[in-house]
């Protein structure tokens, strides 16, 4: 048995693959553009450019848009597999399957906030009337491709290299204590996840982009253990359940999606003012509050479901 022969594998793999036509075809003309590109001049070239500049853009738009959705399909894929690798409960198994499950979530990701960069910054290039932007966000398009195209190498063979015959390590096995960084405890973990949540807030009020975007990175990282190693517990309502992925499922009404949602919209909004201003030298710092409300809600989230249990059993776990 195949792993290509589950229907949803088959449909994202050919949607990816148009898309990589797409922008391949766009790609092309974005060679064109940046070669020949003049706004100062008059002729029939210029022109034909200009053109060919929003038909890039209107092609790139709809292929961006669609690998945000695909992200979110990708993920729903990981938990269906679950039912088809054995030994896998939950899409934690599925991912560490093989050696390129893990590299190929992280690039997605990293794709991601590439394409929401582009899209910010081609938003601001298009609402000036001479294009300051345009090379530079084709610059950044392009290294966006190279990275789509290795996405895509990534993805057939994680795909391929999926056992169906050998059982994998489900959750409890491949996020078993002891596993937070540096020798953390869980107090000391989630001492660090509200102390920086703190800072971003505080900084993000005071619109500090460059000191919010280093905070942001640092609260990935700890918000990640965090949540998979004392939040989750309790979500699961169980000491020995340590998972960032079981909490996506239907079981507990589908609260991973919001948790982790609200997390990386925050720490997307809270590091791209910085980037941005990199980019074009313009000031787009209020995109922080909107940062400060998505983290807010994932700490809401999370604290809620401690408190919860907390009124519940009179016990901490």
């Amino acid at each position: 048995m195949s792993i290509f022969l589950s229907n949803e594998i088959i449909v994202f793999l050919l949607i990816e693959l148009i898309l990589i036509v797409l922008m391949a075809i766009s790609q092309v003309n974005i060679v064109s553009i940046l070669r020949h590109w003049d706004f100062d001049a008059t002729t029939p070239l210029q022109y034909a450019l200009e053109k060919k500049n929003y038909l890039v853009n209107t092609i790139l738009y709809f292929t961006v848009t669609c690998k945000v959705i695909l992200f979110l399909f990708f993920i729903q894929s990981l938990n269906s597999l679950a039912g088809i690798v054995p030994g896998a409960m939950c899409s934690a198994g599925v991912v560490g399957s093989n050696h390129y499950g893990n590299a190929l979530l992280l690039l997605k990701l990293l794709l991601i906030f590439g394409f929401g960069l582009w899209l910010i910054v081609n938003k601001l290039d298009l609402a000036s009337i001479t294009f300051p932007y345009l090379k530079r966000k084709y610059l950044l398009f392009t290294l966006l491709f190279v990275g789509v195209l290795g996405e895509f190498v990534l993805e057939i063979l994680y795909f391929s290299n999926i056992p169906l015959t050998v059982p994998v390590f489900c959750c409890s096995v491949v996020f078993q204590a002891p596993k937070l960084p540096f020798g953390y405890t869980q107090t000391l973990l989630v001492l660090f996840f509200y102390t920086l949540l703190g800072a971003i807030v505080l900084f993000n009020t005071l619109k500090q982009t460059m000191a919010s975007f280093t905070c942001n990175l640092l609260f990935l990282f700890i918000a990640y253990y965090a949540i998979t190693y004392f939040f989750g517990l309790y979500i699961y309502e169980m000491p020995n359940h340590k998972c960032p992925y079981c909490m996506l499922q239907k079981e507990y009404y589908y609260i991973g999606y919001l948790i982790w949602g609200s997390l990386f919209l925050g720490i997307f909004f809270g590091i791209m003012p910085f980037l941005i201003e990199r980019i074009t030298k313009k000031s787009y710092v209020h995109l922080l509050k909107y940062s400060s409300i998505c983290l807010l809600i994932t700490a809401i989230v999370c604290s809620f479901y401690v408190v919860r249990y907390y009124f519940m059993t009179g016990v901490l776990l």
